[in-house]
C-alpha cells in the first residue's frame, strides 16, 4: 500500500487487495458498499494509481473467480460434517482441485525473471535469513538446508526457542531476509520484517495478498496461492516456489557450487549415511 494514499483510499485499497474477485463481479455502488466507502472513492483510487478510468481499473479483475474465505474454525467444522456424511470423496476432489489451482496460479502469475533477480541477490548477500513460523517454519528449515549446500550464510529463523527478531540482531545492508506469512498474518513476522528494514536488510516478501503488511517497501514481492478446503493453508505452491528459487540459486552460484554439493554428499557417503545406491540425496 502506498504511503501517500489518504486513509479512505488506503481503506479501499486494502479491501480490494484482500478481495480481488469482488471488483470483477460487483457494480461500483455494490463494491463501495462492501468496502464501506463512497462510490466516488473508487474513481479517485483509479486515478491515484495512474489508471485512466474506473472501468480500466476494473478490467484487470474481470476474469477473477469469486472464492469464499471461511475462518479456520468454520473450515474445521465443515470437514467434520463432511466426514459424518460420508462425503470424503468430495473432499478428495476439492483438495486435488485446490492443489492444482494453486500450482497453476503461481506459475501463471509469476515471472521467472523476478525469481532470477531474487536468486542473484541471495547469492551476492553476506547472509540470507529465511523466516517462517508455524507450518512455514519447516519450509524455511528445508530451504536453509538445501540452499546451504550451495552457498554459505543461509539461516532459518526462528532458531530454537528464540524470537524471530533475535536472529536478525547482526543483520545489515549486506544481508537479505526471505519472510513469509499468510492470512491471518502473524504479528511476529510483521514485527521482524520491520526490524529488518530498520537495519537496512533487504526483504523478499512472500504472502497470498499484496495487502499483507510485509509487502510494503519489500525489494521483492511474491504472491503464492494457499487456498485449500482444509482448515490450514496449503503449502504446495509455496514449496514449488522455494524449489524453483533453490534451482536458480544453484544456477547463479557458478561452477564451484557443483563441487561443493559433490563434496557434501561425498562426506555423507564416506560416513555411511546413505543406505543402498550411491547418489541418494534425501
Amino acid at each position: 500500500i502506498r504511503a501517500d494514499l489518504t486513509p479512505e483510499l488506503e481503506k479501499l485499497a486494502v479491501f480490494i487487495l484482500e478481495n480481488p474477485n469482488e471488483i470483477g463481479v460487483c457494480s461500483i455502488r455494490q463494491l463501495a458498499a462492501k468496502a464501506d466507502v463512497k462510490p466516488n472513492t473508487l474513481v479517485r483510487l483509479s486515478r491515484a494509481i495512474g489508471v485512466d478510468s474506473y472501468e480500466s481499473f476494473r478490467e484487470v479483475f474481470r476474469d477473477e473467480i469469486r472464492q469464499g474465505r471461511e475462518t479456520y474454525p468454520d473450515r474445521a467444522r465443515w470437514l467434520q460434517e463432511l466426514a459424518q456424511r460420508g462425503e470424503l470423496g468430495a473432499l478428495y476432489a476439492s483438495s486435488a482441485e485446490a492443489a492444482i489451482d494453486n500450482i497453476e496460479g503461481f506459475f501463471a502469475a509469476t515471472d521467472y525473471r523476478a525469481i532470477e533477480t531474487a536468486a542473484q541477490e541471495i547469492v551476492a548477500a553476506r547472509r540470507c535469513y529465511v523466516l517462517g513460523v508455524g507450518v512455514n517454519n519447516a519450509i524455511a528449515q528445508n530451504f536453509a538446508y538445501l540452499a546451504g549446500m550451495a552457498i554459505d550464510g543461509v539461516h532459518a529463523l526462528p532458531q530454537g526457542g528464540t524470537l524471530p527478531v533475535d536472529g536478525l540482531s547482526r543483520g545489515g545492508s549486506d544481508d537479505i531476509l526471505i519472510a513469509m506469512t499468510f492470512r491471518p498474518y502473524r504479528r511476529e513476522i510483521v514485527e521482524a520484517v520491520a526490524v529488518a528494514r530498520a537495519q537496512g536488510i533487504r526483504v523478499i516478501a512472500i504472502s497470498d495478498s499484496l495487502a499483507c503488511p510485509i509487502m510494503a517497501d519489500a525489494q521483492h514481492r511474491f504472491i503464492v496461492p494457499v487456498e485449500t478446503p482444509q482448515f490450514f493453508i496449503s503449502t504446495i505452491a509455496l514449496t514449488a516456489f522455494f524449489e524453483v528459487l533453490i534451482a536458480f540459486i544453484i544456477s547463479e552460484a557458478g561452477d564451484a557450487v557443483v563441487d561443493s554439493i559433490e563434496a557434501y554428499h561425498g562426506r555423507r557417503q564416506s560416513l555411511g549415511v546413505y543406505v543402498g545406491e550411491k547418489g541418494s540425496n534425501s
